[in-house]
């Protein structure tokens, strides 16, 4: 027996049995008797559509009846929609394997053309709406859509998120969002807010099928066997000239903290290089640890420490808990001089550079150089008489560009003010 569908010019075969992707019926608290689902089933009737679409043939609306509803707006010709299938694929097989068998989506297109329609749906392994601009159009002025892609869940009641924090909750937690409720948003931060005050290095760092950590050789470390030290996180990228200058400057602080702290100090890079040579090139150039290439925690981390910029470093203390997530400005201005990282030691630090500065005169005079030279503090600097690096405290020169470390200077004397 042949049908046709309405709009598509395309025809399936009939089958006796259930076609892929229909799933054993269950009674759930999802089941529509609400506004919303009403409005979908009304809508699909008054447009003539009594079958959705599947890969395997068509699927009777009644069939969708009692399932857990997402409508799924997106477009082939929508960059940010391609980008987001994935994950949405990901989401929907795993949540299969895991029994989840009563959640169904529904795609709905933003395509004019229908070609493009059928491509896309191509990737999906859900079902679909038959191909109809005036389908799509009633449906998304229905559920107000502005935006694509959006994944609009369907329930009586109005616990989820908000539409448009759909797409991001599953960009952030995957598979772990569902179901899309407001409840269980609130729980998934309250995990992240958990890891990040921090306690237990291996609940931040690991997850069920991965324990380790990777060197720069390949080869694993057990991130147990790195409790009880001093972590830095390290989110950076190859492509990023800062995190390069950065990462230059990161290297000479823990090669110092290797034999002045004993090993009590690990870096941990969380890439967001683009590519698997883009990591190893990173790594290439790094004295330490990585979390591997793709794996979720990067993500996971990204989001747990709110990084927007990145090169950032987040300090973990030997007790597991955060001391510091904006430690690159300390390691920037401080270096080596800043472990163990604390506030207390930052303190001390600027209290020893204020005493230094306590015990120089405001202003010299030079042998070397014929302008007077004013006490200044600079982040780094060049002595322009040994050739050293400096930092600190210097004596620079107002009319020309000219810096002397204080153990540099062969003062004459003048007036100090």
């Amino acid at each position: 027996m042949m049908f046709e569908y309405k709009n598509t010019g395309i025809c399936f075969r009939k089958k006796r049995k259930q076609p892929q992707f229909m799933f054993r019926m269950a009674k759930s608290d999802f089941q529509v008797k609400s506004a919303e689902n009403g409005d979908f089933y009304d809508i699909l009737a008054t447009e003539g559509v009594e079958f959705l679409l599947s890969h395997g043939g068509g699927v009777p609306v009644e069939y969708i009846h009692g399932k857990k509803i997402c409508l799924f707006f997106s477009a082939n010709r929508c960059r940010p929609c391609k980008e987001f299938m994935p994950r949405l694929v990901k989401l929907y097989q795993t949540l299969q394997e895991r029994g989840e068998q009563d959640l169904e989506i529904v795609f709905i297109s933003f395509d004019h053309d229908e070609t493009l329609y059928y491509e896309h749906f191509w990737c999906m392994p859900w079902l679909a709406v038959p191909f109809s601009a005036s389908l799509s159009k009633k449906l998304k002025d229905n559920y107000k859509i502005v935006s694509i892609p959006s994944l609009v869940p369907l329930s009586p009641d109005r616990f989820f998120v908000d539409d448009d924090d759909v797409i991001g909750l599953i960009e952030d937690y995957g598979s772990e969002a569902y179901p899309f409720t407001k409840n269980r948003r609130e729980e998934l931060k309250a995990i992240d807010d958990a890891k990040r005050v921090g306690g237990h290095l291996e609940k931040l760092l690991t997850h069920e099928s991965r324990y380790h950590v990777v060197s720069r050789d390949g080869s694993k470390v057990q991130v147990s066997e790195l409790v009880g030290k001093t972590i830095g996180l390290y989110f950076g990228a190859d492509w990023c000239l800062p995190c390069r200058s950065f990462t230059s400057h990161l290297v000479q602080v823990y090669n110092d903290l290797s034999v002045t702290a004993e090993n009590c100090f690990e870096v941990i890079l969380v890439s967001t290089d683009r590519d698997p040579v883009e990591f190893d090139k990173n790594m290439s150039s790094m004295p330490w640890l990585a979390i591997p290439y793709e794996d979720r925690t990067c993500q996971d981390l990204v989001r747990i420490f709110n990084i927007k910029l990145i090169p950032s470093l987040v300090i973990i203390g030997p007790e597991g808990k955060t001391l510091n997530a904006n430690a690159r400005a300390m390691i920037s201005l401080y270096g080596a001089r800043s472990y163990p990282f604390t506030d207390s030691r930052i303190a001390e630090i600027e209290a020893c550079l204020k005493k230094e500065g306590e015990a120089l005169p405001r202003c010299v005079k030079d042998k070397k150089h014929e302008h007077d030279l004013n006490l200044d503090m600079a982040k780094a600097y060049v002595c322009d008489f040994c050739k050293k690096q400096g930092s600190f405290w210097a004596f620079s020169c107002d009319a020309c560009d000219y810096d002397l470390h204080p153990t540099c200077l062969e003062q004459q004397e003048i007036p100090s003010f």
